[in-house]
């Protein structure tokens, strides 16, 4: 790639962060308007939850073969193709007339939007001189962690003012804008143009799509239908297991494989990847829990629950530029780490230490500290992660790289949500055991709303009322101190990554 100027790079930098954030934020935007979509298309929960899993089903199978596709069609063509098929399902997601309709379009929406983060990250970093990779990576990782959080505040505000149709519609504009910005400043490297083309692996992409699509569908609906009690979740178990070992021996013995695994004999690129996962395992936990705390047990809106998550984005945001800088004057990126999961776990135990007269104040503080971890988290891990793997193997990696984060936060997501239901259903077992004429707390109670002039039945209802309030904030802290417990747990696997000589990151 020919020399770029400064105002070159950030052009590239803006084409190519714009359709990432864009993509990133429709994971999570479409949830807090499913209520809306459910009365508008006259359908259940469950049938409703199909328009996120859709799209996640697709986004996962795509998102680890984006480095051959690049190669395959040529990274600048099948950039420009990802976000106007992205562009155009968004339209057409906005049109849905039906339920059966909005769950196709999600898919094909998915499919277009899977290849949008790893292609977008290798054009970044590979626009950017190496001693400015950092301040690149940084950029890229603004889009990757304020994107969930964005998604829900901005989907909570559209939907109350404009309807849940404009959630997609928004795509629009800011599609088009990137195509036009990808087509001017984008360019193919010299690799790229003459890669050769290899032929496809029908069978181990078939491998992959079973076991991949099985594995998010059983994530998205495990808690729902009580995890391995449910035989549809245990045939979804068995099939993924299967597409995965049938995967796996398919990739290791063709000789062009469609995801190269061999990659993970780098002993680096493995723990990074392990790290990855349980450290957006846990990212992705807290973000599902803070807004469900705020809402159903403090009466938050939606709205001002998603702007408790705001001061965690604004942080992220300024420190994201901070550990650019560091990793570019030469830090060891593992202390970088370091200092991220320590922050994180103090954050998160905070956190687990929250109680129902909580304030404002009290809830944003942890969320802040936590956003400004999660800063010091992308970046030197994508530093580490990467530190052996050769320039003909970024594109591979970085399909790989992303492919494990979404993963993580998808895991993270339906592990909590189980904690939480279980063991708001332990302390609720246990918070009965003291409703008992003994107990001089439950007489007092008694009396106080016997003086409010409330019949037996009715009292004991407001009493039962608080004590499954209870429960839930004591089960809201079991899973919170859980993902703090994680990141601590995860410490030591740092140790295992090499020491970088240089900053080397995926392009």
């Amino acid at each position: 790639m020919e020399k770029l100027s400064g105002s070159d790079k950030w052009f590239i930098a803006l084409a190519v962060v714009l359709p990432t954030l864009m993509e990133i934020v429709d994971t999570t935007i479409v949830n807090v308007s499913l209520p809306h979509i459910q009365g508008d298309l006259s359908i259940s929960l469950d049938e409703s939850t199909w328009i996120l899993t859709s799209y996640m089903v697709s986004n996962a199978i795509i998102i680890p073969i984006t480095g051959w596709l690049s190669n395959y069609f040529g990274r600048k063509r099948y950039l420009m193709f990802s976000v106007l098929f992205f562009t155009i399902a968004s339209f057409a997601c906005g049109y849905a007339p039906s339920f059966l309709f909005l769950v196709v379009l999600r898919f094909l929406q998915g499919i277009a939007g899977g290849g949008l983060q790893p292609v977008s990250q290798a054009i970044l970093l590979e626009s950017f001189p190496k001693e400015q990779r950092g301040m690149a990576m940084a950029v890229f990782g603004m889009g990757v962690v304020v994107g969930p959080i964005l998604g829900p505040v901005l989907g909570g505000w559209i939907t109350d003012n404009w309807g849940w149709r404009w959630i997609f519609y928004i795509n629009v504009p800011v599609g088009l804008l990137s195509l036009l910005l990808i087509n001017l400043f984008v360019f193919d490297p010299e690799y790229i143009k003459n890669a050769k083309k290899t032929s496809v692996d029908y069978l181990g992409l078939a491998f992959l799509a079973i076991a991949v699509g099985s594995l998010q569908i059983l994530l998205d609906n495990a808690q729902r239908k009580d995890w391995f009690e449910s035989r549809f979740i245990t045939s979804l178990a068995v099939i993924s297991a299967i597409g995965f070992v049938l995967f796996l021996i398919r990739e290791m013995r063709v000789k062009e494989p469609i995801v190269n695994l061999r990659i993970f004999k780098d002993r680096s690129f493995t723990f990074g990847n392990i790290i990855m996962f349980a450290g957006f395992f846990g990212f992705f936990g807290t973000i599902v829990l803070l807004p469900l705390y705020l809402q159903n047990l403090m009466g938050y809106t939606a709205y001002l629950a998603g702007l408790v998550l705001g001061p965690g984005a604004v942080t992220t945001l300024v420190g994201m530029p901070i550990t650019g800088k560091l990793l570019e004057k030469g830090f060891d990126p593992r202390k970088v780490l370091l200092l991220s999961l320590l922050t994180n776990a103090v954050a998160v135990d905070m956190m687990a230490h929250f109680n129902l007269s909580a304030d404002f104040v009290s809830i944003i503080e942890p969320r802040a500290l936590q956003g400004f971890a999660i800063s010091m988290f992308f970046v030197p891990l994508a530093a580490a992660t990467f530190v052996n793997v050769e320039n003909k193997d970024m594109g591979n990696a970085s399909g790989i790289f992303n492919f494990v984060r979404n993963i993580g936060g998808s895991f993270g997501t339906a592990v909590v949500t189980t904690i939480l239901t279980r063991r708001a259903q332990f302390h609720q077992s246990r918070l009965v055991e003291h409703l008992v004429p003994t107990n001089e707390i439950f007489n007092q109670t008694l009396a106080l709303l016997h003086n409010m002039v409330l019949a037996p039945l009715q009292q004991m209802g407001v009493i039962y009322k608080e004590l499954l309030r209870q429960a839930y904030m004591l089960a809201f802290n079991d899973a919170f101190y859980f993902c703090s417990v994680l990141f601590v747990l995860l410490m030591p696997t740092i140790f295992f990554i090499e020491k970088p000589k240089e900053t080397k990151l995926p392009y």
